[in-house]
Parts: C-alpha cells; sequence; structure tokens
C-alpha cells in the first residue's frame, strides 16, 4: 500500500512517515499542493493524507486536481487539519475528500482510521443491500451503475464519480423508492468508525444532482432521502 503525505510542517511529515513506515506502508512525501499533485500524477499513490493550509496550492485545490487526474483506481483521499470548523471539513468533502482527520494527530489513531478506511475499500459492496441485481449492474433508462468497474455512465459517457459519491449512488439505488435517514446512509456507506457530520449526506447528494440529474435521487422532508428510479 502506497500512501503520499502532504504537509508543510518538516515535523509532522517527519511524525507520520516513521509512523506509517513503521505499519509497513510505502511512504512518498510531498512539502505543498503543487509539489503533492506531481507526485500523486507521477507514482499513483492508493492513499493520500492531504493538509489543507498549506502555501503554493492549498489541500482543497489540491484535492479537485488530483481528483481530475486519469487514475486506474481511485485513491483515498484523507484531510489533515489543524482547523475544526464544520466549514473547512464540508469544503474538504465537496472536493472530493473521503475523511477528516484534525490535528494534533496520534499516531495509533490515525493508523487504526486509515485501516479501517482502506478495509471499507477493500470490501466495497459488503454493506449494500443484498437487493438482486443482475450481476451487479443497475440499469435505470439512461443511467447505468457498474459496481465492478466502479464506472456510472449516463447516456453512455462515463461520469467522474469520487469513491463515496459511487458508493452513495450505489446504495440508494440498489434499493429504489426505500427512504434512508442520513443517520443510516452515513453507517452503511462511511461505516460507523468514521467521525463525519450528518451534512455529509446532503453535499454528496448534492454534486450527484449535479452530475446524473435531480430526478432521480428525491428529498424526503425531516426524513432523508431516496432513489426514485424503478429498475
Amino acid at each position: 500500500m502506497k500512501i503520499l503525505i502532504v504537509d508543510d510542517e518538516p515535523d509532522i511529515l517527519e511524525l507520520l512517515e516513521y509512523n506509517l513506515a513503521r505499519e509497513g506502508y510505502e511512504i512518498l512525501t510531498a512539502h505543498d499542493g503543487e509539489e503533492g499533485l506531481k507526485v500523486a500524477e507521477q507514482e499513483k499513490p492508493d492513499l493520500i493524507l492531504l493538509d489543507i493550509m498549506m502555501p503554493k496550492m492549498d489541500g482543497v485545490e489540491a484535492c479537485r486536481r488530483i481528483r481530475a487526474l486519469p487514475f486506474g483506481k481511485k485513491p483515498f483521499i484523507v484531510f489533515l487539519t489543524a482547523r475544526g470548523e464544520e466549514y473547512s471539513e464540508i469544503a474538504g468533502l465537496e472536493a472530493g475528500a473521503d475523511d477528516y482527520i484534525t490535528k494534533p494527530i496520534k499516531p495509533r489513531v490515525l493508523t487504526t482510521r486509515l485501516q479501517a478506511i482502506m478495509r471499507r475499500g477493500n470490501s466495497e459492496g459488503e454493506t449494500i443491500s443484498d437487493h438482486e441485481i443482475s450481476g451487479g449492474k443497475i440499469v435505470i433508462e439512461d443511467l447505468e451503475i457498474l459496481p465492478e468497474e466502479y464506472v456510472v455512465k449516463k447516456k453512455g459517457k462515463a461520469l467522474n464519480l469520487p469513491k463515496k459519491e459511487f458508493d452513495l449512488l450505489y446504495f440508494l439505488a440498489s434499493q429504489p423508492g426505500r427512504v434512508f435517514t442520513r443517520e443510516i446512509l452515513l453507517e452503511n456507506v462511511w461505516g460507523e468508525n468514521v467521525h463525519v457530520v450528518d451534512r455529509t449526506v446532503d453535499v454528496h447528494v448534492r454534486k450527484l444532482r449535479e452530475k446524473i440529474g435531480k430526478k432521480w435521487i428525491k428529498t424526503v422532508q425531516g426524513v432523508g432521502y431516496k432513489f426514485a428510479g424503478k429498475k
């Protein structure tokens, strides 16, 4: 497993590099967003730890640009930041991050969180309903959701979806018409041990609607969301 750490604070970079290397990970480092973008493009890491407040290019912009790179399998992106305000978390999630960890960082807690994130990635679909879908693929009108390829197509054109947007769409579409609360969506898509706010779901739903159209995911006021299509 190859991990890229991007942080402009040498002490934090050294601390994370030392502790993650001890866990057996291959570690790459960068000191700002621009350098991180270059290393990500060249090395194609499996996971990126990305500080938000950095010179030259901040973490949010770096995340957006990394998400636009042509990876075979999209990397996990986890933000590291000393800023605990909710708006920072939402900005990071909107840019395509998978998780968010606030400094000061405890190495043992960090490695546990990263292991949980990667376990979820290696067992994609296990928390998704067992609703019968031929070959795992969902086809509704002009929308195709292909879990084996991790691709969504609209009218035959592939859409660029970050991992969590894809997971959320697949979970909802696997049980059309069923209403899910934000808490249930967080538990099944993000996992019980991931500390994210309820608005995380709202952000991802909004991003999905921008890409696949507004008609597919409906808001049930005071409850949550449902997928409107029928197989």
